[in-house]
Order: C-alpha cells, then sequence, then structure tokens
C-alpha cells in the first residue's frame, strides 16, 4: 500500500496522506513519499492547484513515534 496517493482531476492533483490506521500519523517514509510525489507535480506544467489531504478521519495527527 502506497503512503501518498495522487489523483488528477482536470488540472488539479489531489495528494492524498494514505496512513489511516494511525490518523495519517507522519513517519520518515511518508515524507519521503510525499516530497517524491510533490516535486513530480510540482514540474508538471498542467497542474494548476494542488490539493493536500487525509484518508480515512484525520488529516495528519503529527509525528508517529512508534
Amino acid at each position: 500500500m502506497s503512503e501518498v496517493l495522487v489523483e488528477r482531476r482536470g488540472r488539479v492533483a489531489i495528494v492524498t496522506l494514505n496512513r489511516p490506521e494511525s490518523l495519517n500519523g507522519f513517519t520518515t517514509g511518508l515524507r519521503n513519499a510525499l516530497k517524491k510525489e510533490l516535486q513530480a507535480v510540482a514540474v508538471d506544467d498542467s497542474v494548476r492547484a494542488v490539493v493536500l489531504t487525509g484518508a480515512g478521519d484525520g488529516f495528519c495527527s503529527g509525528y508517529d513515534l512508534v
């Protein structure tokens, strides 16, 4: 399962943190995946807006220390 999902709707990229079991708690792996996906979106001239969201019940609970 990918920790970051990217969906394109027209000129909008929807970037979703995908760790709903931990309320999308941030980890080193999630940070690296998010950085990679945002860099790819940044160089895509067809994207005019980015929506950052979280899967499940919460956007991001903070850093996941476990």
